[in-house]
Protein backbone atom coordinates (compact mmCIF):
# COMPACT_ATOMS: atom_id res chain seq x y z
CA UNK A 1 0.00 0.00 0.00
CA UNK A 2 2.85 2.48 0.62
CA UNK A 3 4.70 1.54 -2.24
CA UNK A 4 1.59 2.36 -4.42
CA UNK A 5 1.47 5.64 -2.29
CA UNK A 6 5.20 6.40 -3.60
CA UNK A 7 4.13 5.30 -7.13
CA UNK A 8 1.30 7.77 -7.05
CA UNK A 9 3.17 10.54 -5.51
CA UNK A 10 6.19 10.16 -7.95
CA UNK A 11 3.34 10.33 -11.50
CA UNK A 12 2.30 13.42 -9.64
CA UNK A 13 5.37 14.64 -9.35
CA UNK A 14 6.46 14.21 -12.81
CA UNK A 15 3.31 15.87 -14.26
CA UNK A 16 3.44 18.53 -12.19
CA UNK A 17 7.35 18.88 -13.60
CA UNK A 18 6.42 18.45 -17.44
CA UNK A 19 3.80 21.03 -16.59
CA UNK A 20 5.57 23.38 -15.48
CA UNK A 21 8.60 23.24 -18.28
CA UNK A 22 5.62 23.70 -20.77
CA UNK A 23 4.65 26.87 -18.99
CA UNK A 24 8.33 28.30 -18.77
CA UNK A 25 8.38 27.57 -22.53
CA UNK A 26 5.33 28.88 -23.94
CA UNK A 27 6.65 32.30 -21.41
CA UNK A 28 9.53 32.16 -23.77
CA UNK A 29 8.05 31.85 -26.97
CA UNK A 30 5.24 34.39 -25.99
CA UNK A 31 8.23 37.02 -24.62
CA UNK A 32 10.58 36.24 -27.86
CA UNK A 33 7.21 36.81 -30.39
CA UNK A 34 6.44 40.03 -28.64
CA UNK A 35 9.61 41.16 -29.21
CA UNK A 36 9.83 40.21 -32.58
CA UNK A 37 6.73 42.21 -33.28
CA UNK A 38 8.34 45.29 -32.29
CA UNK A 39 11.26 44.90 -33.41
CA UNK A 40 9.12 44.56 -36.70
CA UNK A 41 8.37 47.87 -36.66
CA UNK A 42 4.90 47.83 -38.67
CA UNK A 43 1.43 47.21 -37.63
CA UNK A 44 -0.40 44.78 -39.96
CA UNK A 45 -4.08 44.12 -39.18
CA UNK A 46 -4.66 44.68 -35.71
CA UNK A 47 -7.87 44.05 -34.64
CA UNK A 48 -7.21 43.53 -31.09
CA UNK A 49 -9.76 43.14 -28.37
CA UNK A 50 -9.47 44.87 -25.14
CA UNK A 51 -11.62 42.87 -23.01
CA UNK A 52 -8.90 40.81 -21.35
CA UNK A 53 -6.20 42.81 -21.01
CA UNK A 54 -5.64 45.63 -18.70
CA UNK A 55 -6.45 48.86 -20.37
CA UNK A 56 -4.71 52.46 -19.29
CA UNK A 57 -7.69 54.90 -19.46
CA UNK A 58 -5.25 57.40 -20.93
CA UNK A 59 -3.40 57.57 -24.15
CA UNK A 60 -0.78 60.42 -25.02
CA UNK A 61 0.46 62.24 -28.02
CA UNK A 62 3.14 64.57 -28.93
CA UNK A 63 2.68 67.99 -30.97
CA UNK A 64 4.93 70.57 -32.08
CA UNK A 65 4.28 74.16 -33.14
CA UNK A 66 0.75 74.74 -31.57
CA UNK A 67 -0.89 77.56 -32.09
CA UNK A 68 -4.46 77.43 -31.58
CA UNK A 69 -7.04 74.43 -31.17
CA UNK A 70 -9.84 76.24 -33.33
CA UNK A 71 -10.14 74.29 -36.21
CA UNK A 72 -11.26 77.28 -38.63
CA UNK A 73 -8.05 79.23 -37.29
CA UNK A 74 -5.48 76.47 -36.72
CA UNK A 75 -2.92 76.18 -39.13
CA UNK A 76 -1.17 72.90 -37.62
CA UNK A 77 -1.73 69.92 -39.66
CA UNK A 78 -1.57 67.69 -36.79
CA UNK A 79 -3.60 69.78 -34.48
CA UNK A 80 -6.93 69.63 -37.66
CA UNK A 81 -6.06 65.74 -37.53
CA UNK A 82 -6.93 65.36 -33.90
CA UNK A 83 -9.27 68.00 -33.96
CA UNK A 84 -11.86 65.88 -35.88
CA UNK A 85 -11.80 63.63 -32.56
CA UNK A 86 -13.49 66.64 -31.71
CA UNK A 87 -15.71 68.60 -34.20
CA UNK A 88 -17.87 66.90 -36.41
CA UNK A 89 -18.50 68.12 -40.07
CA UNK A 90 -21.64 67.84 -41.88
CA UNK A 91 -19.82 65.02 -44.27
CA UNK A 92 -16.91 62.87 -42.88
CA UNK A 93 -14.65 61.28 -45.13
CA UNK A 94 -14.08 57.36 -44.65
CA UNK A 95 -11.03 55.27 -44.74
CA UNK A 96 -11.20 54.56 -48.60
CA UNK A 97 -12.54 58.21 -48.99
CA UNK A 98 -16.08 57.72 -49.31
CA UNK A 99 -18.46 59.66 -48.19
CA UNK A 100 -21.15 59.75 -45.27
CA UNK A 101 -23.39 62.06 -43.94
CA UNK A 102 -22.31 63.07 -40.38
CA UNK A 103 -23.86 66.27 -38.91
CA UNK A 104 -26.46 65.78 -42.12
CA UNK A 105 -28.37 63.78 -42.17
CA UNK A 106 -30.01 64.05 -46.17
CA UNK A 107 -28.07 66.00 -48.59
CA UNK A 108 -30.36 66.68 -51.75
CA UNK A 109 -28.98 68.36 -54.75
CA UNK A 110 -31.92 70.48 -56.03
CA UNK A 111 -29.56 71.77 -59.18
CA UNK A 112 -26.15 72.35 -60.45
CA UNK A 113 -25.67 75.53 -57.77
CA UNK A 114 -28.25 74.61 -55.48
CA UNK A 115 -27.98 71.89 -52.56
CA UNK A 116 -30.38 71.57 -49.76
CA UNK A 117 -29.32 69.66 -46.29
CA UNK A 118 -31.24 68.20 -43.77
CA UNK A 119 -29.56 68.15 -40.45
CA UNK A 120 -29.89 66.00 -36.88
CA UNK A 121 -30.89 67.76 -35.05
CA UNK A 122 -31.28 65.22 -32.27
CA UNK A 123 -27.14 66.22 -31.81
CA UNK A 124 -26.37 68.09 -28.99
CA UNK A 125 -23.04 70.49 -28.81
CA UNK A 126 -20.67 69.37 -25.82
CA UNK A 127 -22.12 72.09 -23.22
CA UNK A 128 -25.76 70.66 -23.62
CA UNK A 129 -27.40 72.96 -25.84
CA UNK A 130 -28.79 72.45 -29.69
CA UNK A 131 -27.47 72.11 -32.67
CA UNK A 132 -29.27 73.70 -35.33
CA UNK A 133 -29.18 75.48 -38.88
CA UNK A 134 -27.63 78.71 -37.45
CA UNK A 135 -24.33 77.01 -36.35
CA UNK A 136 -23.61 76.12 -39.82
CA UNK A 137 -24.43 79.44 -41.54
CA UNK A 138 -21.99 80.80 -38.45
CA UNK A 139 -19.30 78.86 -39.92
CA UNK A 140 -19.43 79.18 -43.18
CA UNK A 141 -19.10 82.94 -42.97
CA UNK A 142 -15.98 82.67 -39.94
CA UNK A 143 -14.03 80.57 -42.75
CA UNK A 144 -14.58 83.26 -44.89
CA UNK A 145 -13.76 85.57 -42.60
CA UNK A 146 -10.50 84.16 -42.01
CA UNK A 147 -7.67 82.70 -43.21
CA UNK A 148 -8.49 79.22 -43.25
CA UNK A 149 -7.38 75.61 -44.33
CA UNK A 150 -10.88 75.16 -45.18
CA UNK A 151 -10.94 78.50 -47.26
CA UNK A 152 -11.23 76.14 -50.30
CA UNK A 153 -13.97 74.27 -49.00
CA UNK A 154 -16.31 77.34 -49.27
CA UNK A 155 -14.58 79.11 -51.63
CA UNK A 156 -17.98 78.72 -54.56
CA UNK A 157 -20.66 79.02 -51.35
CA UNK A 158 -22.07 82.52 -52.48
CA UNK A 159 -25.15 82.30 -49.86
CA UNK A 160 -26.14 80.62 -47.20
CA UNK A 161 -30.25 80.26 -46.28
CA UNK A 162 -31.61 78.86 -43.01
CA UNK A 163 -35.72 78.96 -43.52
CA UNK A 164 -35.96 76.63 -40.49
CA UNK A 165 -33.61 75.17 -37.51
CA UNK A 166 -33.08 72.23 -39.54
CA UNK A 167 -32.39 72.50 -42.85
CA UNK A 168 -29.62 74.86 -44.51
CA UNK A 169 -29.56 76.00 -48.33
CA UNK A 170 -26.02 76.44 -50.22
CA UNK A 171 -26.20 78.72 -53.23
CA UNK A 172 -23.24 78.21 -55.12
CA UNK A 173 -21.47 80.91 -57.83
CA UNK A 174 -20.96 77.65 -60.61
CA UNK A 175 -21.03 73.93 -60.85
CA UNK A 176 -18.78 71.72 -58.41
CA UNK A 177 -18.02 68.54 -58.98
CA UNK A 178 -18.67 65.98 -56.44
CA UNK A 179 -19.53 69.10 -53.62
CA UNK A 180 -20.40 66.78 -51.57
CA UNK A 181 -16.98 66.37 -50.19
CA UNK A 182 -16.21 70.21 -49.93
CA UNK A 183 -18.45 69.50 -46.99
CA UNK A 184 -15.91 67.80 -44.20
CA UNK A 185 -14.80 71.33 -42.48
CA UNK A 186 -16.08 71.73 -38.97
CA UNK A 187 -18.98 72.96 -37.60
CA UNK A 188 -18.65 75.36 -34.55
CA UNK A 189 -21.60 76.60 -31.94
CA UNK A 190 -22.83 80.61 -32.90
CA UNK A 191 -24.22 80.78 -29.68
CA UNK A 192 -21.07 79.83 -28.06
CA UNK A 193 -19.51 82.37 -29.52
CA UNK A 194 -21.93 85.14 -29.35
CA UNK A 195 -21.63 88.37 -28.37
CA UNK A 196 -17.28 86.71 -28.53
CA UNK A 197 -14.28 88.44 -30.93
CA UNK A 198 -14.06 84.93 -32.63
CA UNK A 199 -10.66 85.71 -33.79
CA UNK A 200 -9.21 86.37 -30.66
CA UNK A 201 -11.76 84.79 -28.30
CA UNK A 202 -9.85 82.84 -25.10
CA UNK A 203 -13.01 80.44 -24.87
CA UNK A 204 -12.06 76.64 -25.35
CA UNK A 205 -13.94 76.01 -28.18
CA UNK A 206 -16.34 73.08 -28.19
CA UNK A 207 -17.52 70.52 -30.32
CA UNK A 208 -20.39 67.84 -31.32
CA UNK A 209 -17.15 64.82 -31.60
CA UNK A 210 -16.14 61.95 -29.48
CA UNK A 211 -14.31 63.83 -27.28
CA UNK A 212 -14.03 67.37 -25.78
CA UNK A 213 -11.16 69.68 -24.55
CA UNK A 214 -11.79 69.65 -20.87
CA UNK A 215 -8.12 72.38 -20.21
CA UNK A 216 -5.18 73.82 -22.25
CA UNK A 217 -1.98 75.05 -20.90
CA UNK A 218 1.62 75.97 -21.70
CA UNK A 219 2.55 72.15 -21.58
CA UNK A 220 -0.38 70.27 -22.66
CA UNK A 221 -3.93 69.86 -24.02
CA UNK A 222 -6.43 67.50 -21.90
CA UNK A 223 -9.38 65.66 -23.63
CA UNK A 224 -11.98 63.82 -22.49
CA UNK A 225 -14.77 61.42 -23.80
CA UNK A 226 -17.47 63.41 -25.14
CA UNK A 227 -21.05 61.90 -22.63
CA UNK A 228 -23.45 63.86 -24.53
CA UNK A 229 -21.96 62.57 -27.93
CA UNK A 230 -24.12 60.83 -29.47
CA UNK A 231 -22.78 57.39 -30.07
CA UNK A 232 -21.20 56.63 -26.93
CA UNK A 233 -23.33 54.00 -26.01
CA UNK A 234 -23.14 52.42 -29.39
CA UNK A 235 -19.40 53.13 -29.95
CA UNK A 236 -17.87 53.70 -26.18
CA UNK A 237 -14.66 54.67 -26.40
CA UNK A 238 -11.87 52.35 -24.41
CA UNK A 239 -10.10 55.37 -23.70
CA UNK A 240 -11.40 58.08 -21.30
CA UNK A 241 -8.79 60.42 -21.99
CA UNK A 242 -5.79 61.78 -24.49
CA UNK A 243 -2.97 63.90 -22.90
CA UNK A 244 -1.90 65.89 -25.89
CA UNK A 245 1.91 66.85 -25.43
CA UNK A 246 2.63 70.23 -26.71
CA UNK A 247 6.49 70.64 -28.04
CA UNK A 248 8.55 73.46 -29.09
CA UNK A 249 9.75 71.72 -31.59
CA UNK A 250 9.23 68.11 -33.33
CA UNK A 251 12.87 66.71 -31.61
CA UNK A 252 11.81 67.12 -28.68
CA UNK A 253 7.89 65.04 -29.74
CA UNK A 254 10.15 62.00 -31.25
CA UNK A 255 12.39 62.15 -28.16
CA UNK A 256 9.41 61.58 -25.97
CA UNK A 257 8.73 59.25 -27.93
CA UNK A 258 11.24 56.99 -28.01
CA UNK A 259 11.30 57.08 -23.83
CA UNK A 260 7.82 56.29 -23.85
CA UNK A 261 6.37 58.91 -22.54
CA UNK A 262 4.13 59.91 -25.85
CA UNK A 263 2.52 56.87 -27.37
CA UNK A 264 0.75 58.53 -30.70
CA UNK A 265 2.95 60.57 -33.06
CA UNK A 266 1.90 61.01 -37.13
CA UNK A 267 4.50 62.72 -38.77
CA UNK A 268 5.34 64.20 -42.37
CA UNK A 269 9.07 63.92 -41.74
CA UNK A 270 10.62 60.94 -44.12
CA UNK A 271 13.89 60.83 -41.72
CA UNK A 272 11.69 60.29 -38.42
CA UNK A 273 14.18 56.94 -37.77
CA UNK A 274 16.98 59.72 -37.16
CA UNK A 275 15.12 60.62 -34.01
CA UNK A 276 13.45 57.86 -32.92
CA UNK A 277 15.52 54.31 -34.64
CA UNK A 278 13.74 51.25 -35.91
CA UNK A 279 12.81 49.41 -33.15
CA UNK A 280 10.81 49.33 -30.64
CA UNK A 281 7.81 50.55 -31.82
CA UNK A 282 4.72 50.00 -34.52
CA UNK A 283 4.33 51.84 -37.39
CA UNK A 284 1.62 52.29 -40.24
CA UNK A 285 3.03 53.95 -43.69
CA UNK A 286 0.14 56.04 -45.76
CA UNK A 287 0.42 57.05 -48.96
CA UNK A 288 -0.05 60.68 -49.14
CA UNK A 289 -1.78 63.30 -51.39
CA UNK A 290 1.40 65.24 -53.06
CA UNK A 291 2.20 63.32 -56.39
CA UNK A 292 4.72 63.48 -58.91
CA UNK A 293 4.65 62.37 -62.17
CA UNK A 294 6.37 62.56 -65.81
CA UNK A 295 3.71 64.36 -68.32
CA UNK A 296 4.34 63.99 -71.97
CA UNK A 297 3.18 66.81 -74.55
CA UNK A 298 1.23 64.25 -76.95
CA UNK A 299 1.27 67.03 -79.35
CA UNK A 300 5.05 66.32 -79.74
CA UNK A 301 5.71 64.89 -83.13
CA UNK A 302 7.52 61.91 -81.29
CA UNK A 303 5.22 61.69 -77.83
CA UNK A 304 2.20 61.92 -80.33
CA UNK A 305 3.14 58.21 -80.77
CA UNK A 306 1.43 56.22 -77.98
CA UNK A 307 3.91 53.59 -78.24
CA UNK A 308 6.49 55.68 -77.07
CA UNK A 309 4.88 56.74 -74.41
CA UNK A 310 4.15 53.28 -73.48
CA UNK A 311 7.54 52.12 -73.89
CA UNK A 312 9.49 54.83 -71.35
CA UNK A 313 6.38 53.77 -68.78
CA UNK A 314 7.64 50.13 -68.89
CA UNK A 315 10.56 51.03 -68.85
CA UNK A 316 10.75 53.20 -65.44
CA UNK A 317 12.05 50.77 -63.01
CA UNK A 318 9.99 53.06 -59.79
CA UNK A 319 10.79 50.58 -57.14
CA UNK A 320 14.89 51.49 -58.39
CA UNK A 321 14.14 55.27 -58.55
CA UNK A 322 12.67 55.70 -55.12
CA UNK A 323 15.16 53.89 -53.48
CA UNK A 324 18.33 55.18 -54.69
CA UNK A 325 17.01 58.70 -54.42
CA UNK A 326 14.85 58.82 -51.65
CA UNK A 327 16.19 55.99 -49.49
CA UNK A 328 12.49 54.25 -49.94
CA UNK A 329 10.92 57.54 -48.05
CA UNK A 330 8.59 58.03 -50.55
CA UNK A 331 5.78 55.35 -51.85
CA UNK A 332 5.83 53.99 -55.19
CA UNK A 333 2.60 55.74 -57.03
CA UNK A 334 1.13 54.74 -60.50
CA UNK A 335 -1.76 56.83 -60.66
CA UNK A 336 -3.27 59.88 -59.02
CA UNK A 337 -5.79 57.59 -57.53
CA UNK A 338 -3.40 55.64 -55.61
CA UNK A 339 -3.57 57.28 -52.17
CA UNK A 340 -6.36 54.71 -50.76
CA UNK A 341 -9.22 55.87 -53.38
CA UNK A 342 -11.78 53.19 -53.42
CA UNK A 343 -12.16 54.08 -57.17
CA UNK A 344 -8.39 53.07 -57.80
CA UNK A 345 -7.96 49.86 -59.71
CA UNK A 346 -4.51 48.44 -59.59
CA UNK A 347 -5.39 46.13 -62.45
CA UNK A 348 -4.03 48.63 -64.95
CA UNK A 349 -0.70 50.01 -63.17
CA UNK A 350 2.07 49.80 -65.76
CA UNK A 351 4.74 47.20 -64.66
CA UNK A 352 8.08 47.53 -65.29
CA UNK A 353 9.24 45.37 -68.14
CA UNK A 354 12.74 47.03 -70.25
CA UNK A 355 12.26 43.91 -72.62
CA UNK A 356 8.22 43.85 -73.55
CA UNK A 357 9.31 48.40 -73.52
CA UNK A 358 11.86 47.53 -76.32
CA UNK A 359 9.22 44.87 -78.11
CA UNK A 360 6.56 47.55 -77.91
CA UNK A 361 8.83 50.18 -80.13
CA UNK A 362 9.81 46.90 -82.59
CA UNK A 363 6.02 46.70 -82.76
CA UNK A 364 5.69 50.06 -84.28
CA UNK A 365 8.08 50.21 -86.67
CA UNK A 366 10.86 51.64 -84.53
CA UNK A 367 14.31 50.58 -85.63
CA UNK A 368 17.17 49.63 -83.07
CA UNK A 369 20.37 51.11 -84.69
CA UNK A 370 24.16 51.70 -83.40
CA UNK A 371 22.59 51.58 -80.28
CA UNK A 372 20.15 53.97 -80.67
CA UNK A 373 16.07 53.88 -81.72
CA UNK A 374 14.76 55.97 -85.32
CA UNK A 375 11.91 55.89 -87.47
CA UNK A 376 11.11 57.60 -90.11
CA UNK A 377 7.97 60.34 -89.18
CA UNK A 378 7.03 62.65 -91.88
CA UNK A 379 9.51 61.88 -94.01
CA UNK A 380 12.15 62.84 -92.07
CA UNK A 381 14.19 59.79 -89.73
CA UNK A 382 13.95 60.50 -86.33
CA UNK A 383 15.87 59.61 -83.34
CA UNK A 384 14.37 58.91 -79.99
CA UNK A 385 15.92 61.71 -78.49
CA UNK A 386 13.79 63.40 -75.95
CA UNK A 387 14.39 66.60 -73.71
CA UNK A 388 12.84 66.22 -69.93
CA UNK A 389 12.00 69.50 -68.59
CA UNK A 390 12.82 70.48 -64.43
CA UNK A 391 12.44 73.08 -62.05
CA UNK A 392 16.26 74.09 -61.29
CA UNK A 393 14.71 75.15 -57.64
CA UNK A 394 13.71 71.65 -57.16
CA UNK A 395 17.10 69.58 -55.92
CA UNK A 396 14.80 66.73 -55.62
CA UNK A 397 13.77 66.42 -58.72
CA UNK A 398 17.02 67.19 -60.33
CA UNK A 399 18.29 63.19 -58.72
CA UNK A 400 15.08 61.90 -60.18
CA UNK A 401 15.65 63.43 -63.91
CA UNK A 402 19.01 61.77 -64.04
CA UNK A 403 17.90 58.79 -62.57
CA UNK A 404 15.39 58.51 -64.94
CA UNK A 405 17.93 59.51 -67.63
CA UNK A 406 20.23 56.73 -67.04
CA UNK A 407 17.23 54.02 -66.76
CA UNK A 408 16.08 55.12 -70.58
CA UNK A 409 19.32 55.30 -72.05
CA UNK A 410 20.11 51.12 -70.65
CA UNK A 411 17.38 50.70 -73.16
CA UNK A 412 18.52 52.87 -76.26
CA UNK A 413 16.47 56.12 -75.35
CA UNK A 414 18.19 59.53 -74.94
CA UNK A 415 17.14 61.97 -72.35
CA UNK A 416 18.41 65.89 -72.71
CA UNK A 417 17.55 66.89 -69.03
CA UNK A 418 16.60 70.80 -69.62
CA UNK A 419 16.48 72.94 -66.32
CA UNK A 420 14.74 76.06 -65.98
CA UNK A 421 13.46 78.83 -63.75
CA UNK A 422 10.50 78.84 -61.80
CA UNK A 423 8.62 80.92 -63.80
CA UNK A 424 9.79 79.76 -67.44
CA UNK A 425 8.69 76.20 -65.70
CA UNK A 426 5.11 77.35 -65.03
CA UNK A 427 4.85 78.92 -68.24
CA UNK A 428 6.12 76.48 -69.74
CA UNK A 429 3.45 73.80 -68.54
CA UNK A 430 0.76 76.09 -69.31
CA UNK A 431 1.80 76.46 -72.64
CA UNK A 432 3.14 73.30 -73.52
CA UNK A 433 6.17 74.18 -74.46
CA UNK A 434 8.21 70.69 -73.21
CA UNK A 435 8.40 67.31 -74.30
CA UNK A 436 8.32 65.33 -71.08
CA UNK A 437 8.26 67.72 -67.89
CA UNK A 438 8.66 65.86 -64.29
CA UNK A 439 5.60 67.39 -62.26
CA UNK A 440 3.42 67.68 -59.56
CA UNK A 441 0.09 68.16 -57.85
CA UNK A 442 -1.55 67.63 -54.48
CA UNK A 443 -4.71 65.73 -54.91
CA UNK A 444 -7.94 66.55 -53.75
CA UNK A 445 -9.40 64.42 -50.92
CA UNK A 446 -12.49 64.42 -53.61
CA UNK A 447 -12.40 62.17 -56.83
CA UNK A 448 -11.65 64.16 -59.67
CA UNK A 449 -9.13 63.42 -62.86
CA UNK A 450 -9.76 66.70 -64.64
CA UNK A 451 -6.45 68.09 -63.94
CA UNK A 452 -5.34 65.15 -66.10
CA UNK A 453 -7.49 64.26 -68.50
CA UNK A 454 -10.30 67.10 -68.80
CA UNK A 455 -10.05 69.95 -70.96
CA UNK A 456 -6.86 71.78 -71.88
CA UNK A 457 -4.44 69.65 -69.33
CA UNK A 458 -1.05 69.97 -69.11
CA UNK A 459 -0.30 66.65 -71.23
CA UNK A 460 -2.53 68.03 -74.30
CA UNK A 461 -3.98 65.04 -74.28
CA UNK A 462 -7.41 64.71 -75.91
CA UNK A 463 -9.93 61.34 -75.58
CA UNK A 464 -13.32 62.32 -76.68
CA UNK A 465 -14.65 59.03 -74.59
CA UNK A 466 -12.71 60.54 -71.64
CA UNK A 467 -13.98 63.95 -72.00
CA UNK A 468 -17.70 62.73 -72.06
CA UNK A 469 -17.75 61.08 -68.88
CA UNK A 470 -14.67 62.67 -66.92
CA UNK A 471 -17.31 64.07 -63.81
CA UNK A 472 -18.89 61.22 -63.13
CA UNK A 473 -16.95 59.14 -60.68
CA UNK A 474 -19.02 55.71 -62.44
CA UNK A 475 -16.73 56.16 -65.27
CA UNK A 476 -13.71 56.25 -63.27
CA UNK A 477 -12.82 52.90 -64.41
CA UNK A 478 -13.13 53.13 -67.76
CA UNK A 479 -11.04 56.18 -67.93
CA UNK A 480 -8.08 54.01 -65.88
CA UNK A 481 -8.41 51.14 -68.76
CA UNK A 482 -8.14 53.85 -71.52
CA UNK A 483 -5.13 55.94 -70.06
CA UNK A 484 -3.55 52.93 -69.51
CA UNK A 485 -3.34 52.15 -72.89
CA UNK A 486 -2.81 56.10 -73.94
CA UNK A 487 -0.39 56.64 -71.24
CA UNK A 488 -0.22 60.34 -71.83
CA UNK A 489 1.97 60.11 -67.92
CA UNK A 490 3.46 58.24 -65.83
CA UNK A 491 3.13 58.31 -61.99
CA UNK A 492 6.06 57.99 -60.20
CA UNK A 493 6.00 58.34 -56.25
CA UNK A 494 3.65 60.07 -53.41
CA UNK A 495 4.74 61.52 -50.10
CA UNK A 496 4.70 59.36 -46.63
CA UNK A 497 2.88 59.79 -43.95
CA UNK A 498 3.87 57.45 -40.74
CA UNK A 499 1.60 56.76 -38.01
CA UNK A 500 3.79 56.01 -34.80
CA UNK A 501 2.09 54.19 -31.88
CA UNK A 502 3.79 52.51 -28.36
CA UNK A 503 5.30 49.13 -29.28
CA UNK A 504 1.37 48.39 -26.53
CA UNK A 505 -1.16 49.99 -28.37
CA UNK A 506 -3.77 48.36 -29.85
CA UNK A 507 -6.84 48.72 -31.70
CA UNK A 508 -8.01 48.94 -35.61
CA UNK A 509 -5.40 50.86 -37.19
CA UNK A 510 -6.39 52.54 -40.43
CA UNK A 511 -4.93 55.60 -41.22
CA UNK A 512 -4.70 57.65 -44.20
CA UNK A 513 -3.53 60.88 -45.55
CA UNK A 514 -6.64 62.86 -44.33
CA UNK A 515 -7.52 61.20 -40.84
CA UNK A 516 -5.04 58.78 -38.83
CA UNK A 517 -7.64 58.06 -35.62
CA UNK A 518 -10.13 56.25 -37.43
CA UNK A 519 -11.86 53.68 -35.36
CA UNK A 520 -9.96 55.63 -32.12
CA UNK A 521 -13.10 54.18 -29.84
CA UNK A 522 -11.20 50.91 -30.57
CA UNK A 523 -7.76 52.23 -29.91
CA UNK A 524 -6.05 51.29 -26.34
CA UNK A 525 -2.93 51.05 -24.73
CA UNK A 526 -1.75 47.98 -22.74
CA UNK A 527 -0.49 48.68 -18.96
Amino acid sequence: MKSSNRNIFKYIFIIVVIALIFGAVYILYYSSNKKELAKEGTVTDVNQTSDDISVSKNIKMGISDYDTMNPILTKNKEIINIDKLIFEPLVNITSDYHTENCLAKEINKVSDTRYEIKLDTSIKWQDGKDFFSKDVEFTINKIKENDSLYSNNVSHIQSVETPDSETVILNLDSAVNNFEYDLDFPILSSTYYNNEDFATSSKIPIGTGMYKIASIDDSSILLITNDRWRNIKKYPPKTESIEIHRYSAIGEAFNSFKLGNTDVITTYKSNYTDYVGTMGYNKKEIAGRYFDFIAFNCYDDILSDASVRKCISMAINKENLVSSVFSNNKIVSNSPLDYGSYLYDSQYDEKYDSNEAKQTLEQNDWQYVNGKWQKTINGHVRKLIISLMINDNNSDRSLVAENIKSQLADIGILVNIVKVSSDTYYNNLNSKNYQMALAGIVNSVKPDLSYFYGANNIANYNNSDIQNVINNVDNFNDIQKIVSIDCPYVGLYRNKITLLLNANMGGNFTPNAYFSYYNFNEWYKQQ
